[in-house]
C-alpha cells in the first residue's frame, strides 16, 4: 500500500463530546449520531442527488461535502459521517459492480473460486482521491464538529462478491468458507488491503474516527465469526492504530452472540443493534476481556420507533440512556441505519432530548 500523504495536522478537538465518550471520557452531553444520517430521509437530499447515480455521487467531492453537511446543519448532531459507500472502494479499484435502486450492490462477476480472488484487483491511492479532496473540504467546514470515516469489512464486501448481491441466506458465503478456507482466507486478506487502504486515503486526509461496517456478520456463528471474520478485522483495527490514534467504532446489525468477539477484534467504542439492551451488551463485553476498563458502546434506538409517536420515542430514548449508563462512555445511535421515510423532525427532536436529559452542569 502506499501513502496518500503526510497525516494531517488534525483539528484540536479534544472537547468534542464524541471523541471524549470514544475514548471512555465524560463529555458535557452524551454524544448523538445516527447511521445513514445523510440520506433519503432528507429533502435536501433528494434534491442535490436527482440524477446522479449512487457511486458517482460518492466521487463528486463537492457533492459528498454538501451531503455530509446537510445533517449537521439540520440536526445539530454531534458528529458528521462521510457519504459514501462500503462498496465504493471496490468499485474504485475496478470491480465490475454498481447499486441498483431496490436492490443493493450488484456484481457483474461473482467470486466462485481461487482464480477469481487471484484477480481482484488491489485499490491504489490514487482511485479514491475524490475522497481525500472531499475529506479535505468537510475538514474546513465542520468547525468544531468531528468527522467519522468509514469502510466495510471483509465479511461484508465477501458475502457481495461471493453472492452477487445481498443476500438473505449467505449460502454461497459459508459454502466457500467451509469447503476451501484456504480461498476464503485469501479472498478475507485482499479485502482487508483494500479496506486498510481506503481507510488510510481518509486518515490521511483528517478524518476524526473511524467506523468498520460489518453489516451481515450476524449471520454467523460464534465459531465460525472467530475461525473466519475475527483476525481479518482486526488486522483492520491493528492497521489503523499504525496511522493514527484516532477512535475506531465497531458495528454490525443482528450480531448480540459475537459482541465479546467484536470487542476482541480492537475497537475503542463497540456498536450495539436494537435486539439486546445496552447494559446486558456491556456485561458481554465485559466478559470478553476481564480487567480491561468498562466498554463503550453506541446505540441502540430501534429505527422502526421514530414512526410511533413522539411519546414513544422520548420513552424509549431515555431508557436507553438509562441503560447507557452501565458503560464506560455511550454514544447514542440508532441500532441500525435511518429509515428512508423516517420524520426528519424526529430525528432533531432526539438529538435536543439527548442532550437536555444528559447535560452535565
Amino acid at each position: 500500500m502506499t501513502n496518500f500523504a503526510p497525516v494531517s495536522t488534525r483539528r484540536d478537538l479534544a472537547d468534542a463530546p464524541l471523541l471524549v465518550a470514544a475514548r471512555g471520557g465524560t463529555p458535557r452531553h452524551t454524544p448523538v449520531w445516527f447511521m445513514r444520517q445523510a440520506g433519503r430521509s432528507l429533502p435536501e437530499y433528494r434534491q442535490v442527488r436527482e440524477g446522479t447515480p449512487m457511486l458517482q455521487a460518492c466521487l463528486t467531492p463537492e457533492l459528498v461535502s454538501e451531503i455530509t453537511m446537510q445533517p449537521v446543519r439540520r440536526h445539530g448532531v454531534d458528529a458528521a459521517i462521510l457519504f459514501s459507500d462500503i462498496v465504493l472502494p471496490l468499485y474504485a479499484a475496478g470491480v465490475g459492480l454498481d447499486i441498483v435502486a431496490g436492490t443493493g450492490p450488484v456484481v457483474s462477476n461473482p467470486i466462485s473460486g481461487p482464480a477469481d480472488v487471484a484477480a481482484l484487483p488491489s485499490l491504489e491511492t490514487a482511485q479514491v482521491a475524490p475522497v481525500a479532496e472531499a475529506v479535505g473540504l468537510l475538514v474546513k467546514e465542520l468547525g468544531s464538529t468531528p468527522l467519522i470515516g468509514f469502510a466495510g469489512a471483509p465479511f461484508t464486501l465477501a458475502s457481495y462478491l461471493v453472492e452477487g448481491g445481498p443476500s438473505r441466506n449467505h449460502e454461497r458465503t459459508k459454502a466457500l468458507m467451509h469447503s476451501d478456507p484456504t480461498t476464503w482466507h485469501a479472498l478475507l486478506e485482499k479485502l482487508a488491503d483494500i479496506t486498510l487502504e481506503f481507510l488510510r486515503v481518509q486518515l490521511n486526509a483528517g478524518v476524526d474516527a473511524i467506523q468498520l461496517f460489518d453489516s451481515w456478520a450476524g449471520a454467523l456463528s460464534l465459531r465460525d465469526y472467530r475461525e473466519f471474520v475475527l483476525p481479518h478485522s482486526r488486522r483492520i483495527f491493528e492497521g489503523v492504530a499504525e496511522i493514527s490514534d484516532v477512535p475506531r467504532i465497531h458495528f454490525g446489525v443482528g450480531t448480540g452472540e459475537l459482541l465479546g468477539a467484536m470487542r476482541n477484534a480492537g475497537p475503542d467504542v463497540v456498536g450495539v443493534d436494537w435486539r439486546v439492551p445496552l447494559d446486558t451488551a456491556v456485561a458481554r463485553l465485559g466478559a470478553a476481556e476481564p480487567g480491561a476498563a468498562k466498554p463503550v458502546v453506541q446505540g441502540n434506538l430501534d429505527p422502526a420507533v421514530l414512526f410511533a409517536g413522539w411519546d414513544a420515542v422520548e420513552r424509549e430514548v431515555h431508557r436507553i440512556l438509562e441503560e447507557g449508563r452501565e458503560a464506560g462512555a455511550h454514544i447514542f445511535n440508532l441500532g441500525h441505519g435511518v429509515l428512508p421515510t423516517t420524520d426528519p423532525e424526529i430525528l432533531t427532536r432526539v438529538v435536543e432530548l439527548v442532550h437536555t436529559a444528559t447535560a452535565q452542569r
